[in-house]
């Protein structure tokens, strides 16, 4: 099993992300994830491209509370920032599995 490599600015967006879904702990797997460093002129920071699937009787809640605001949400991930977010939710399959994908741009305080 290949284990992933998270960054401070990564694992906080990821916890915060989850901890947004409010859906039970079995129901939300982080299927990939994947950073790569980002630069301008003034900042330092990390594009990140995170793929969840929300399983059970109240993934389209838990898809509602994860993707609705998700742009004007405030994250809490101490010395960095989320400069930008977005997310879309593909249904998956007949089990009524949903696919999430997020890329987020977080940048260095």
């Amino acid at each position: 099993m290949m284990r992933m490599q998270f960054s401070r600015a990564g694992a906080g967006l990821v916890r915060a992300l989850l901890s947004r879904a409010r859906a039970p702990f079995e129901s939300v797997r982080l299927v990939s994830y994947q950073a790569t460093e980002w630069r301008s002129m003034t900042f330092d920071g990390e594009r990140h491209e995170i793929q969840l699937r929300i399983t059970g009787e109240a993934c389209a809640a838990a898809l509602g509370r994860l993707l609705d605001g998700l742009g004007e949400h405030e994250f809490d991930l101490g010395e960095d920032l989320v400069a930008e977010i977005g997310g879309v939710g593909v249904p998956d399959g007949p089990e009524g599995a949903i696919d999430v994908r997020i890329e987020a741009l977080t940048v260095s305080a």
